[in-house]
């Protein structure tokens, strides 16, 4: 395997770091920085993502006829690496990174028209419509349901662990259209305008205690909403299918520079961190701790290079996602504890609201109060697009055949 990369590979490369040095300011990064969960404010996302928009990056994953940059398979993996070991702000994924392969490959003329320009300009912001109170990763037992009048539909139900929904424009539901048959075979794929009477958006506010209107997730509830009938993806019942190929994509991401770049951050905390008069990075049991996860991670650097040179001839990431998401998101879990193990009493300091900025001094190192939020924020990461349990029990039928 040849691992090293062209003069041209390098100086793409360069090209991305200079971008995020000019487009990542320094305002962005202290209000990222102080986040719980990763999100900012709404503004400050919208900023960052018009940026990737006007230099053609927003979407690296889309074919270049819808607007995609064209990038080759090195520079899609370079482009990954450098947004994650510079720790950007993620690009809220639901528009670009989950609807708009659907709608590309199942949407008419007219919808990819319509929708595609607008998430590809960050115009309008989406959110997911899957999970449902009791319908999680048993996600065919969803009865939110939507009844055929001819001309629209009238939905009513709700939908739960909604992501950013509170700045969303527009949200693509799955929907209950049938009884009949097995319960795969009775969903429907909608989109629907949040603006649409009927539709109301309530606050989660989860363990890493972010409050109202800063929460990640909420509850979206609707009350005899009509949706046109054209706001449908594909056919009738077919739901199921669109939805499980929009999860390669939710959960087909890699994850190896952002935790690199999170354990480099533990230890740095750790040589600031004194403990009986010696620095805890200086511990023989945290520098074996460290030395393990480093393994674990390069395992994950290796496998992402591995699975995602699929999409170098034209594929999709396919069922192998499932191992990326389990992987990745234990991997992100372990750090975070790590983090929290290494800050001891200076993780203890709560903060409502860390995106209000303060001028009272940090207790321990600078924002150290994130540290503990977002270890409890990231105990759902492998409950989120999937439990991973649900995961391995894919791995185990579509990967080994078993």
């Amino acid at each position: 395997m040849d691992l090293s990369f062209s003069k041209e590979d390098e100086a793409f490369r360069q090209e991305v770091r200079a971008f995020i040095a000019e487009a990542y300011t320094p305002e962005m990064r202290a209000k990222h920085a102080r986040s719980k969960h990763g999100y900012m404010d709404k503004a400050s996302h919208v900023q960052w993502q018009k940026s990737l928009a006007k230099k053609g990056w927003l979407a690296p994953n889309w074919p270049k006829e819808y607007g995609g940059p064209g990038f080759s398979a090195s520079q899609k993996y370079i482009f990954d690496v450098e947004m994650g070991a510079a720790g950007v702000p993620h690009t809220v994924p639901f528009g670009p990174t989950m609807v708009a392969p659907v709608i590309m490959k199942f949407g008419t003329p007219e919808q990819k028209a319509k929708y595609l320009p607008d998430i590809l300009e960050t115009n309008v912001l989406w959110c997911q419509g899957y999970s449902e109170p009791g319908s999680g990763s048993d996600l065919a037992s969803l009865q939110t349901k939507a009844e055929n009048k001819g001309d629209h539909y009238l939905v009513n139900g709700s939908k739960i662990w909604t992501s950013v929904a509170q700045w969303a424009d527009w949200i693509f539901c799955l929907v209950r259209t049938s009884k009949e048959g097995k319960p795969q075979e009775g969903i429907s794929f909608l989109l629907i305008d949040m603006k649409t009477p009927g539709v109301k958006v309530e606050p989660l506010v989860l363990l890493d205690g972010t409050p109202a209107p800063h929460q990640e997730v909420n509850q979206v509830f609707f009350t005899d909403v009509k949706v046109p009938i054209g706001n449908r993806i594909g056919e009738e019942n077919k739901g199921w299918t669109y939805a499980k190929y929009l999860l390669e994509f939710e959960r087909g991401n890699p994850y190896s520079a952002g935790l690199y770049r999170a354990l480099n951050k533990v230890r740095k905390r750790a040589k600031e961190t004194i403990v009986d008069g010696h620095a805890v990075a200086d511990e023989p049991s945290f520098q074996a701790r460290v030395a393990d996860l480093e393994a674990q991670i390069t395992a994950m650097e290796f496998t992402e290079l591995r699975i995602f040179s699929a999409l170098s001839t034209g594929g999709n990431v396919g069922p192998e996602s499932s191992l990326l998401k389990c992987r990745g998101t234990e991997l992100q879990q372990e750090v975070s504890q790590l983090a929290v193990e290494v800050l001891g009493s200076y993780a203890i300091p709560f903060v409502e609201d860390g995106m209000i900025e303060t001028n009272e001094p940090s207790i321990g190192p600078e924002n150290a109060f994130t540290t503990a939020p977002y270890y409890f924020s990231l105990r759902k990461a492998s409950i989120y697009a999937g439990s991973n349990e649900v995961q391995r029990n894919i791995m185990a039928k579509a990967v080994l055949g078993l």
